[in-house]
């Protein structure tokens, strides 16, 4: 049905200006929420909405079916001071659509809204749920992960973020850490008192130079980066706390919580994780929808960046319009024919695709 691609892609085009034109900061999303329900309803789906998020349900949605979940997200972080462009202009110079939220991840939320329309009336052999959400940048405890629950059982996600339509089966995840090492205040002019910022020193050292011994072949190692210090309240007392953050890049071969775990068994210093819930995900090579999408040419990799894959705990592949490295730029821009190349390819990964 090649005409009702091209009203959907011209449509999805036009959803995705408005949305450029609306500011919508994690947890500022109200206005692009709005847009999106209005969207949906207007071309025959039943929009359902909390908070900032959106969703819809196939029309032939069948309990005893498996069910894909299309997500991606309208939140944005901030633009910075050097865009040249203004960032909510939606400017348009040739092919080239320059805006905030353009490629990240615009294109590939108003794609798979034209994907899910594409396959609204249709009789499938699974159901499909598309839910476009809030909250990604942040991570945030009200974007798809409040919503989860609501959807029911979930066989297989498709993440969209900017990956020039290829596969991302794997994707590292996060794990932050405050640490602290404790000491004993004393006069820096004495030999007297325990300082913290050495003991922190020490931990460190530790930091940078341990490897975890598993390494992914798709996501390479565990990669610590310790990234903020802050010690000490004047020059001539000896600190008697020091604060570190450590940012964790976990593979798929640890879960966050073991992770933190080995770090306990190896610093001096109390260590607190801020969540563990941000794990790494993979599925497998051989899964039906990905052996589907590299007999269309795609190509499957691991992804150092994190999506809200993390907190699905379903099969998932990330795909999606756009380049990752243009995300979080000045003058992020998406061409109008990567969007019109991805809806067709969404199409082509799920027209006919059965699990078994």
């Amino acid at each position: 049905m090649p005409e009702l691609i091209e009203r959907l892609t011209a449509a999805a085009i036009d959803l995705l200006i408005a949305l450029i034109k609306t500011p919508s900061f994690s947890r500022e999303e109200d206005r692009t929420a709005t847009l999106i329900f209005d969207f949906l309803a207007a071309h025959g789906a039943q929009p359902q909405r909390a908070q900032n998020n959106v969703w819809a349900v196939g029309r032939h949605y069948d309990a005893q079916k498996p069910t894909i979940l299309l997500n991606s997200h309208h939140d944005t972080v901030k633009a910075g001071s050097t865009w040249t462009h203004d960032p909510f202009g939606a400017v348009l110079e040739g092919d080239k659509l320059i805006g905030l939220g353009s490629n990240d991840a615009g294109a590939s939320a108003v794609s798979l809204l034209a994907t899910f329309l594409y396959f609204h009336e249709s009789e499938l052999p699974y159901n499909l749920i598309c839910a476009i959400t809030a909250e990604e940048e942040i991570s945030g405890a009200n974007g798809i992960r409040s919503i989860l629950p609501e959807l029911g059982r979930l066989d297989l996600g498709i993440v969209g973020e900017p990956t020039q339509m290829d596969m991302a089966i794997a994707e590292k995840g996060l794990v932050v850490l405050d640490c602290v090492a404790h000491g004993k205040t004393g006069h820096a002019a004495r030999d007297e008192g325990e300082n913290a910022l050495y003991k922190a020193v020490a931990d460190i050292q530790w930091f940078q130079k341990y490897r975890f011994p598993d390494v992914s072949p798709l996501l390479g190692p565990v990669k610590m980066t310790v990234t903020q210090v802050q010690a000490g309240s004047q020059h001539n007392v000896v600190p008697d706390r020091c604060h570190f953050v450590v940012d964790v890049r976990t593979n798929e071969l640890y879960s966050n919580q073991e992770v933190v775990q080995v770090v306990q068994q190896h610093v001096g210093a109390e260590v607190t994780a801020r969540s563990v819930h941000l794990n790494s995900s993979r599925i497998e090579l051989q899964h039906p929808f990905v052996q589907r999408g590299l007999s269309l040419g795609r190509k499957a990799f691991g992804s150092a960046t994190l999506s809200d894959q993390a907190v699905m705990n379903f099969n998932t592949v990330k795909i999606g319009p756009g380049d990752s490295a243009r995300s979080h730029t000045p003058d992020e821009f998406i061409y109008l024919s990567e969007i019109r190349a991805g809806i067709n390819t969404y199409i082509q990964l799920l027209e006919g695709f059965r699990f078994d």
